[in-house]
């Protein structure tokens, strides 16, 4: 079909009207069958070549390989074909003679015949091109652009051109492949107006195009991944045309798929489940190396563990079969499910050393990135890849680039950076984003950290860098005039020195910025605050204000991120009752679209901010759905997986002790039993020995407690009617009762524990560290006033030590601390 789709496009570009003035050349290549046949026919009518010759012969050459298998394939073979370059020479002679659509499928099928960009063909095919631009058909267009992303033209003056020919021309296009095609060449270029625009024309498209063409609604998907623009309503239209269409699919797009979802943060449960089950249908086919690798990475994350084991053994099998390429995918394949096969780890790691050679620089940063996260132990591979990336990076010209093999060869043990490292940062400094500052600020700080001199080098090189860091942080916050590109420059911001550096003034610009606060800004804007635990009322009285206001225009699944620092940073606002019921309301008709982890996330939020709407938690608490979150569960990653267990466990603590009259039945004991306990800190200790001596004796105090619904808290002691300290007589544990009840029994002989005296009462005393406070102040976050509530429900006083008072200055002898524990203990017990 594909050949002969080719020969009558082959017809339409010959000029001959009749029998009479047949064209015998093109009546040869026509019949062709191979590229031996090709050549054949040029070799013998090299005199008689017109350029429909040299267009129909080239499109020849690559159709019969793109109909092979990647692994048969023989670009090489036909590049170094004496008759090819005879092909070169001729075309580049007739470049003049060509129409528009041969062209630009003549630059296209010679980059594809790997071709490289410098060659003068190409050269001269894309000069003429740029003068014919404005001319072309759109399909041309589209193929025109997707050549420039070939040679690494994203951001180049003629893609510029192109963007604006298709702002002029967008209404026009009724082709959704043309239009997604172009979508995504110009996606580097296109300003926040187009961008709306092309997503519009994109979302009418789809409306009425074939749903068996996935492609296009995989291409939007890339292109809001490329933009990182999650217009929620568009994605959810594009999911069900692709969910339509997974049984169709192979490996290498259902993994190209999860890969942009997961970019987008959009964790679909249908789509999950069904690119499970088909990828799991396509293990039998999927035999040769390529086919196997994309399965690999498309399944693995999401198999069970008797699947993940024969993957593995499969993939050691293949082992010697894979190519360079194949062995970087399946090492951040293994890196992605932390894979403990040493022998496999060692199989791929022995490939890619062998080939170091042919990997670019981005590859080899990859590369070192997973096998350092894989714990690989090779010395001498490491010094080879940290000499590659040292080479790379002192010649590379972007800032992207440079951040990414900073940030990587800042893992790796070695010497101080060279001084042509350091010269390539400062170069870079000035051109470079917040993010790209903040990564490089982490490498720069764990650099510093490894280098035995740095404590002996005065000024040292790393001082400069911080410094020179934090200037342009703070020059490119001073300059900064629009939200959304601000807010997309800090969505991966973190750490000590953003905190420590840059962190005030980023809020001191935020709030400079608070008109632009809009309907669209708010999740993000929401999501940075929550992110950053930083307590800033303007802002957030902002996100209410314009909440409330265009409820109806959030989509119903950001109400989570817009709710979320309200309840996080325990932020009481006048209007928050309102959002609260307000954003409950414009959810609760899409409940049961929401994806199951994304609720029990909405509702871990919720709990938080002592809000209970009664449709969510039934909507939670019934078994149909519980079975869905555990299938869904099952695709996700481990920690994904760990995350929304634990939320799941919160909220089921949160309506039992808060909303009894729900009857949700408190089901998450022996999960609590399996979690870890970590030891008590040195301050910890500290407090209990102290403790002992307020209350009289050791015996009064209990460390450790663990509470009915297995909190934790970290001191527990019991004062009679009299505020005097009561002596345990023996250890205790928690039994629950059959019925739900609370029990406290005395080790494990089934006695129930004498209930406390008249008057008595159980006092809970918690060490806050910082983690429990807003990040700019000593405002308590929600977690912890939940924890606060959940105990009094259980029947204790909660005595809580904030870190800031037991480690200031005035509490920096025995007796201070003495005296403190008695004020907090039995004069606020008393009081309360």
């Amino acid at each position: 079909m594909f050949r002969l789709h080719l020969a009558s496009a082959c017809v339409r570009r010959s000029v001959y009207s009749g029998p009479g003035n047949r064209d015998l050349v093109l009546d040869q290549l026509k019949v062709c069958f191979s590229e031996d046949q090709v050549f054949e026919v040029v070799g013998r009518n090299k005199a008689k070549l017109a350029v429909n010759h040299v267009g129909c012969a080239v499109g020849m050459l690559w159709q019969f390989q793109k109909e092979k298998p990647q692994l048969l394939r023989t670009v090489g073979a036909v590049k170094s074909h004496p008759q090819f370059l005879t092909l070169r020479v001729l075309a580049e002679n007739k470049i003049s003679l060509m129409d528009d659509c041969l062209l630009v499928d003549m630059l296209y099928d010679v980059l594809r015949l790997n071709v490289e960009p410098h060659d003068s063909l190409v050269q001269q095919l894309v000069s003429e091109a740029s003068v014919r631009l404005d001319s072309f058909p759109l399909s041309s267009l589209s193929k025109f652009a997707i050549c420039l992303n070939d040679q690494q033209l994203q951001l180049s003056p003629l893609m510029g051109r192109i963007t604006d020919i298709l702002s002029r021309k967008l209404s026009t296009i009724n082709d959704a492949r043309i239009l997604t095609v172009l979508m995504i060449s110009v996606s580097p270029m296109v300003s926040p107006r187009l961008r709306d625009r092309l997503l519009d024309r994109a979302d009418h498209l789809l409306d009425s195009m074939d749903p068996v063409k996935y492609n296009n609604p995989r291409r939007v998907v890339q292109f809001l991944r490329n933009i990182r623009f999650g217009r929620r309503p568009l994605l959810e239209k594009c999911n069900r045309i692709l969910l339509r269409s997974v049984p169709r699919m192979d490996a290498e797009n259902l993994s190209i798929i999860i890969g942009l979802y997961q970019s987008l943060q959009f964790n679909n449960c249908e789509f999950r489940l069904a690119a499970k089950q088909r990828l799991t249908e396509l293990i039998d086919s999927s035999t040769d190396p390529a086919a196997f690798t994309k399965l690999f990475v498309a399944l693995c994350p999401m198999a069970s563990t008797e699947i993940r084991e024969w993957l593995e053994s499969t993939a050691l099998l293949l082992a010697d079969e894979f190519n360079p390429q194949q062995a970087l995918i399946l090492a951040e394949g293994l890196e992605e499910i932390q894979c403990r096969n040493l022998n496999l780890i060692n199989k791929i790691a022995s490939i890619i050393q062998k080939n170091l050679r042919v990997y670019k620089s981005m590859e080899v940063a990859r590369i070192t990135q997973a096998l350092f996260l894989l714990h690989y132990q090779n010395p001498e591979l490491f010094n080879k890849l940290r000499s590659i990336l040292i080479s790379f990076l002192q010649d590379s010209l972007y800032p992207s680039e440079v951040t990414m093999l900073t940030r990587v060869l800042a893992t790796l043990p070695g010497p101080r950076l060279e001084a042509g490292v350091v010269a390539r940062l400062d170069a870079v400094l000035p051109q470079c984003n917040l993010s790209d500052l903040n990564t490089l600020a982490q490498a720069v700080g764990k650099c510093a950290r490894n280098d035995a001199s740095y404590r002996h080098s005065s000024p040292s090189q790393y001082v400069r860098l911080l410094q020179g860091l934090s200037r342009c942080g703070h020059e490119r916050l001073d300059t900064a005039d629009r939200l959304d590109v601000l807010l997309d420059e800090l969505r991966y911001a973190s750490g000590e020195w953003f905190e420590e550096t840059l962190l005030e003034h980023t809020m001191a610009t935020l709030q400079r910025m608070t008109a632009q606060v809009s309907w669209s800004s708010v999740p993000d804007l929401a999501h940075l605050l929550t992110k950053t635990n930083h307590l800033c009322a303007p802002l957030l009285d902002r996100i209410a204000t314009v909440t409330l206001k265009d409820i109806h225009k959030i989509h119903p699944s950001a109400t989570y991120a817009t709710l979320l620092p309200f309840a996080v940073l325990n932020y009481d606002s006048p209007t928050a009752d309102e959002l609260f019921d307000v954003c409950i309301e414009h959810l609760k008709p899409h409940i049961r679209s929401f994806d199951p982890h994304m609720l029990v996330l909405l509702a871990y939020a919720l709990v938080v901010a002592d809000c209970f709407p009664e449709e969510v938690f039934r909507e939670i608490f019934n078994v149909d759905f519980l079975a869905k979150l555990d299938a869904h569960l099952e695709t996700m990653p481990d920690l994904l997986n760990m995350r929304i267990r634990l939320r799941l466990m919160e909220v089921n603590r949160a309506v039992c002790l808060e909303c009894p009259e729900y009857q949700v039945p408190w089901f998450h004991a022996r999960y609590c039993q399996q979690l870890q306990k970590k030891g008590p800190s040195l301050v910890q200790k500290q407090i209990h020995k102290i403790l002992a001596e307020v209350l009289g004796g050791a015996d009064r105090a209990r460390a450790s407690v663990l509470t009915p619904y297995f909190y934790t808290i970290d001191f527990e002691c019991v004062l009679d009617r009299y505020n005097r300290p009561v002596a345990y007589s023996e250890p205790s544990t928690l039994q629950i009762s059959d019925g739900g009840k609370v029990q406290w029994r005395a080790e494990p002989t089934e006695t129930v524990m004498n209930e406390l005296p008249p008057g008595a009462q159980r006092v809970a005393v918690d060490f806050l560290d910082s983690k429990a406070f807003c990040k700019n102040s000593r405002h308590m976050k929600g977690e912890t006033g939940m924890r606060k509530r959940h105990l009094e429900i259980m029947g204790y006083r909660v005595v809580q030590i904030p870190h800031y008072e037991w480690n200031s200055m005035e509490l920096s002898t025995q007796d201070a601390w003495v005296g403190y524990l008695k004020k907090k203990i039995f004069t606020e017990v008393s009081s309360s």
